[in-house]
């Protein structure tokens, strides 16, 4: 059986994080499993954690007037899923549904703010890190509302 510090490498978000780093971060975390069409966050719920999915896929929506739920984006294995842990007030953008069973590695979003904290370096390496998943997200967000406000809602 794999540690939780091992796990995190089959993410590009940590890859090449020195194994002490990993260790480190991996002392905030652990592991969890969502059935299929389980919750996973609401917009506007408190964001004290994020999630490494391991196996399975979530999809992330957002609430379009006149339009209901429109998926923005799908987290598939190895990606992480959630930002807002990283920046006050701490809220979830989105909500987010398993789209079949999902198994995912938890991180306690306190527990890694004061690890930062402590260790600048670090801090500094995962909020790089983080950006990129973030313009990432955002340009696949732009994308889908396009498509949704570009054509006409159906009747």
């Amino acid at each position: 059986m794999r540690t939780i510090d091992t796990l995190l490498t089959d993410s590009p978000v940590f890859a090449g994080l020195e194994p002490d780093q990993l260790e480190f971060i991996a002392g905030c975390a652990r592991n969890v499993g969502f059935d299929r069409d389980e919750r996973v966050f609401r917009e506007g719920e408190p964001a004290d954690v994020f999630y490494l999915v391991r196996r399975g896929r979530v999809a992330l929506s957002a609430h379009v007037p006149g339009r209901g739920d429109v998926t923005i984006d799908t987290i598939e294995p190895g990606e992480v899923l959630g930002w807002s842990w990283l920046f006050p007030p701490f809220r979830w953008h989105f909500d987010a549904r398993a789209v079949e069973d999902v198994r995912a590695v938890v991180f306690d979003g306190e527990c890694l703010r004061g690890k930062c904290a402590d260790d600048h370096a670090l801090g500094h390496e995962l909020l790089l890190r983080f950006g990129k998943v973030m313009i990432d997200r955002l340009r696949a967000t732009r994308v889908r509302l396009l498509d949704v406000y570009g054509n006409p809602p159906p009747n």
